[in-house]
């Protein structure tokens, strides 16, 4: 029972209290989406408190993106696998509540002031921010497998897919994930 609102490594009041404040602060930058900052959330599970693994990390995100449901919910998935449920309320306690608070002023605030040319200008540069996350983060759930040379050959052709036609992603995604569990990559 403790190890279902606890987790299994022994975390206490302090790490749980700085997962909540990391996890905020991420939410706070989290321009493009809760995945966009999974590589601050692997630099701090991983490799700064070994919390997690990389092959654990990206399993977690994997999961939760197939599952049905909001795409934050990895990181739901990511809390408990370090702490239990009490990293659940962390972790995605940290991410939603101030970003959703944020997102309402500033939709508010946009939507008030949607002609004026630093408000256009405001948007239209989040779009290569947003790129340059989600590259990132793509390198880092990539770690387990980025040896292989079918996984370097999957993102070419999805990388090719997304920038040449208007088709879903999720056919690319479909075949990396066979490509997976024909043990390809």
């Amino acid at each position: 029972m403790n190890s279902l609102w606890f987790g299994t490594l022994g975390l206490g009041p302090a790490d749980w209290w700085g997962l909540f404040i990391h996890f905020t602060m991420l939410s706070l930058l989290a321009v493009g989406g809760a995945i966009t900052t999974v590589p601050d959330m692997h630099r701090y599970v991983v490799v700064k408190h070994s919390w997690l693994t990389d092959a654990q990390l990206s399993a977690s995100v994997a999961l939760a993106q197939a599952a049905p449901g909001p795409n934050v919910l990895f990181v739901a998935v990511i809390g408990f696998n370090v702490a239990g449920l009490v990293g659940v309320l962390a972790t995605l306690g940290g991410s939603l509540v101030p970003s959703a608070v944020l997102a309402i002023a500033a939709g508010r605030y946009g939507r008030d002031r949607k002609d004026r040319r630093e408000v256009q200008a405001f948007t239209q540069g989040l779009a290569p921010l947003t790129i340059g996350l989600l590259v990132a983060t793509s390198w880092i759930l990539t770690e387990p497998t980025r040896e292989t040379w079918t996984a370097w050959v999957l993102f070419a052709a999805t990388l090719a897919w997304m920038v040449r036609t208007r088709f879903s992603p999720l056919w690319p995604i479909a075949v990396g994930a066979v490509a997976g569990v024909l043990g390809w990559v």
